[in-house]
């Protein structure tokens, strides 16, 4: 390679790098479990860690499923369990929309696997500093769900947060 093909590489390269990084300077967590061929047991958990250092800050809180188009259903549904840095526990159950009503998978897809952002908890202000642990469990009474590819867990300053 010539010197000047080699320079418009590393300048594509530099571009592509500063763009991808300024398009998620709000994200404080983004982490992805990924569940087993066989299926997601229904006594198996995706288990989230993340430390707070602010509570004067306003979150959004998202989960990221990742399905597969053999999915046999057009939701998901979820306990999620918020456990503090004091041991206060908080449990939810979240019905996460995959498909509308056609069948037609939401969210974005490449080959067979789809990606949809549920919202869990949006403009939330944290009660204390600390590691926090999400707990996420399947709900969909079926032993060994299958289809379901990764589950995430993604922290953000709230919109319109700037620091």
């Amino acid at each position: 390679m010539d010197k000047i093909k080699i320079s418009r590489l590393l300048w594509a390269m530099l571009i592509g790098l500063i763009t991808f990084s300024s398009c998620d300077q709000n994200v404080v967590f983004d982490q992805y479990v990924t569940i087993p061929d066989g299926g997601w047991n229904m006594d198996s958990m995706a288990v989230f860690k993340l430390n707070i250092e602010r509570t004067d800050m306003a979150y959004d809180v998202n989960i990221n499923i990742r399905n597969r188009s053999n999915y046999p259903n057009s939701n998901l549904w979820l306990f999620v369990d918020v456990i503090s840095p004091s041991g206060k526990q908080v449990q939810d159950k979240v019905d996460c929309i995959l498909a509308d009503d056609t069948g037609r998978w939401l969210g974005s897809g490449w080959g067979d696997l789809y990606h949809v952002k549920i919202p869990y908890q949006q403009n939330v202000k944290f009660a204390e500093t600390g590691e926090y642990t999400f707990r996420i469990i399947q709900g969909m009474r079926e032993e060994d769900l299958k289809g379901i590819h990764n589950i995430g867990l993604r922290l953000e300053k709230a919109a319109g947060i700037k620091e």
